[in-house]
């Protein structure tokens, strides 16, 4: 059972036995509650001037990096990778370009030399949206045509060409060989190296870069970097203050959305429901983590809590009669169909309402269109008829086609209501990013599909042992003829396709702001973090606690060796 778990009903046999779960109570009680309190989430002048000296430093070091573009292309990346590349936006765009125009008009980068090189300056390029051609790896190859075996030699060029193979699109042949070649020399190497490069690798072959969220990598590559003997010590400092600096933000933010939950009562109003407000959190805070994103992730903390509760009552509460008047009550925002029904449910329509009053203040008070609300109420009405479609299913033990599943699956991943929430409070929003949301873009349909076949192959076995709508997996098992194994491998190599096909989007919507982009990427990176392993960190909140506490617990020393659990 999942965040965007599909709904399970009674059958009309038996009206009044509920398809419950008796879900683990949260493993974090009151403790956030304390980071709701101003005083204790106060940053110091001292820390204040700290974080500036050092944020003019790191600025001072790209002027003065003058033409040395491998030189620029590491700080670049060390930059980005230590998550303080939002300070310096201008200037690592400006970096960028002009290397781009350097390597279109000069051919820089194919001379013969290091793999690192070439490497780097692939993904940086792509990862920024130019179209930079996989052919600058052609001369790695042997005279056979595959890559030199030669290049196993070289650690460093082989944890770069494998970060760069992950931004690869379709028909790239020599970056799907590179991606194998690559993590079978690597996989191969763990344990012939220092502990600490076996242990960078590892963590590479399991969560490259290109997947990983941003604020998890930032965390994590600061116990590697500053073991890194050429380690930029001013670069380290400024990216070890700026995260404490940005933890008591997050924290507060947590507290608060823990505060309304408390205060609202859903433990016990909403008792069939998961209480997993801090996991429900950790969702808006992986699309972006940057301050002026704050209001956003509070708003969309607690719409991700509400959307848990009412996934818990599609799926392990409410029989179909009662969910179509339910949904009836959604889609006409009105508690009149639904007088009849148990309390619990009238407390969670209430409470949604509450919320949609909040989100309307706050987009008045920031002079943002009534029309927000509108586009989200929209995606909330049409994330409730998909769940009911799900319950009819099961309902009438219907298996549907895979194609079919997926394409009811794209709603109910409930992605995109948390991607035009979190959008539609921000800086970008506009009719035209709304419409262009609405219109179901293939990026964002790819990255919803990711989240329902990741979160289906995660947790189709337990959902299994109690009455439950088929999941992805029964859906191939049954149109394909196969096995369970089989159906598995079928859906992560529609998973690794659908990678591809985000990477060729962001290629291609130069006309959307990159914010936009990186954000909805972010939603795809939490997806494969949320259900790696084919487990479910959102509802075993054991599973995310260590991530949890490196985020928003525990701070980083600024003397000392930052070792985290990731």
């Amino acid at each position: 059972m999942s965040l965007a778990a599909s709904p399970a009903l009674a059958s009309t046999q038996h009206a009044f036995t509920r398809p419950c779960v008796n879900f683990r109570p949260s493993i974090w009680g009151d403790v956030f509650l304390q980071y709701d309190s101003e005083s204790l989430l106060e940053v110091s002048d001292n820390m204040k001037q700290q974080v500036q000296t050092q944020k003019e430093e790191v600025k001072m070091m790209f002027l003065c990096s003058g033409n040395n573009i491998t030189q620029k292309l590491n700080f670049i990346d060390s930059v980005q990778r230590l998550g303080i590349s939002y300070h310096f936006e201008r200037e690592i765009d400006e970096a960028l370009a002009q290397i781009h125009n350097t390597f279109t008009n000069n051919n820089f980068g194919t001379e013969e030399g290091s793999l690192h090189h070439p490497a780097l300056l692939f993904r940086l390029l792509r990862q920024k949206g130019y179209h930079i051609s996989s052919d600058i790896f052609n001369k790695f190859k042997n005279n056979k045509g595959n890559l030199n075996e030669k290049l196993a030699e070289d650690v460093q060029g082989m944890l770069s060409l494998y970060e760069a193979a992950q931004l690869r699109v379709h028909g790239e042949d020599i970056l799907d060989e590179a991606l194998d070649f690559t993590y079978t020399h690597l996989k191969s190497l763990t344990n012939k190296l220092n502990p600490s490069l076996a242990a960078q690798i590892s963590h590479c072959l399991r969560q490259p870069l290109h997947k990983e969220v941003p604020r998890l990598e930032a965390r994590h590559y600061m116990s590697f970097y500053e073991e890194d003997p050429s380690h930029n010590k001013v670069l380290l400092t400024f990216a070890k203050l700026d995260f404490n600096m940005l933890q008591k933000l997050h924290q507060k933010e947590v507290g608060s959305i823990t505060k309304w939950w408390k205060k609202s009562d859903f433990t016990t109003k909403v008792p069939y429901a998961r209480d997993r407000v801090v996991e429900a959190y950790f969702w808006p805070l992986a699309f972006s983590y940057e301050p002026k994103y704050s209001t956003g992730r509070t708003l969309v903390g607690k719409l991700v809590a509400c959307i848990s509760l009412l996934d818990d009552t599609y799926d392990a509460y409410g029989t179909v009669e009662e969910l179509e008047l339910f949904t009836q009550a959604i889609q006409r925002w009105d508690i009149s169909p639904i007088q009849s029904l148990p309390d619990c449910m009238k407390f969670l329509f209430i409470a949604i309402v509450k919320l949609w009053d909040e989100i309307e203040l706050v987009t008045a008070e920031g002079g943002k269109s009534s029309l927000v609300l509108q586009y989200v109420k929209k995606a909330f009405c049409n994330l409730a008829q998909a769940y009911l479609v799900e319950a009819k299913w099961c309902q009438e033990g219907y298996i549907p086609t895979y194609d079919e599943y997926k394409d009811n699956g794209v709603v109910s991943s409930t992605l995109p209501l948390q991607i035009i929430s979190f959008l539609g409070l921000g800086e970008f929003s506009t009719k035209e990013l709304l419409d262009w949301i609405f219109s179901d873009p293939t990026i964002i349909k790819a990255v919803s599909v990711i989240g329902r076949l990741a979160d289906d192959i995660s947790s189709h076995k337990f959902e299994q042992q109690r009455v439950h709508v088929a999941s992805a997996v029964e859906c191939c098992v049954k149109q394909y003829g196969i096995s369970q194994e089989e159906a598995h491998k079928l859906i992560l190599k529609e998973i690794n396709d659908l990678w591809m096909v985000i990477n060729e989007e962001c290629l291609k919507l130069g006309r959307i702001p990159k914010p936009v982009l990186d954000c909805i990427l972010n939603v795809a990176r939490m997806n494969e973090f949320t259900y790696a392993n084919f487990e479910d960190k959102y509802t075993n909140g054991e599973l995310l606690k260590d991530y949890v506490v490196a985020l928003l617990v525990d701070p980083i020393s600024i003397d000392q060796h930052c070792n985290g659990p990731m």
